[in-house]
């Protein structure tokens, strides 16, 4: 009998299985890269916080029937209830639900990086910090994203590291969650822009918003404000240009987000 794990995960990225020892084939399976989603939040003292968040992987092809089409239909960002079958250190998904459909959306070497971004992280180099945050806000003041920015130093790659798990998403995320006082579906947009040598993750709050969908066309990423012309999207951006709602890309403001607390 197959040994099995249960719980609930985010999937964190779906990828080539990379070639460890230059002995894998041409054309690579895929996998899912899986990270814990704990019930609670994890107190960051921990001496076990760091290991909760460690990645592990799951296959993506070679399955059958329904739970071939739910495995098919798993994007980044999404929170499942699952169950992995291991076999020869290999794991399966045996069972998968889908419980929460947050998306991350990753990019490297985009063009033309918001001035938000380029404007905190001139401030975090100056204090001679690798990390640092800020809370972008709409044209009327409210909140609408947490960034977190994150040093892109000579010899690391800080953005692989944050679509491999290595470097931990999830507590970003969490800590949104907690401010905001619900686990709604956030959008997460992990950027690396080609012109500065940092890497954002901007926790976008309202998934279907029109930041989301902004971000989303500034840097072709998925069906944005063009695409939702037939459902309202674009007299939203009208509204808000009129001192509605509108998302800014252009304005942050500093708050308490701190990512070290969590890293």
């Amino acid at each position: 009998m197959e040994p099995t794990t249960s719980g609930r995960f985010r999937v964190h990225d779906r990828r080539p299985r990379p070639d460890i020892d230059g002995t894998g084939p041409s054309d690579p399976p895929e996998e899912f890269v899986l990270v814990e989603h704990p019930e609670e939040p994890i107190d960051p003292t921990d001496p076990d916080a760091e290991d909760r968040f460690d990645p592990l992987y799951a296959a993506a092809e070679g399955y059958e029937g329904d739970l071939a089409d739910r495995v098919a239909s798993l994007d980044p960002g999404v929170v499942v209830d699952a169950t992995l079958a291991w076999t020869d250190g290999s794991a399966r998904f045996a069972d998968v639900e889908t419980v929460r459909e947050s998306r991350f959306r990753y990019a490297d070497g985009v063009e033309g990086m918001f001035e938000a971004a380029v404007d905190a992280w001139d401030q975090i180099r100056s204090a001679g910090e690798a990390v640092g945050s800020i809370t972008t806000r709409s044209n009327d003041g409210d909140p609408n994203g947490a960034l977190y920015l994150f040093a892109d130093a000579p010899g690391s790659d800080a953005f692989a590291d944050l679509r491999a798990g290595r470097i931990p998403v999830e507590p970003l995320v969490a800590r949104v969650n907690e401010s905001r006082e619900d686990d709604d579906p956030r959008e997460v947009f992990v950027l690396r822009p080609a012109a500065h040598d940092f890497v954002a993750v901007y926790v976008v709050f309202d998934r279907e918003g029109v930041l989301a969908q902004t971000v989303r066309d500034t840097y072709d990423l998925g069906p944005g404000l063009a695409a939702g012309l037939d459902d309202g999207a674009l007299d939203a951006a009208k509204a808000g240009s009129d001192g509605g709602d509108e998302d800014d890309l252009s304005d942050g403001d500093e708050d308490g987000f701190d990512a070290l607390d969590r890293l």
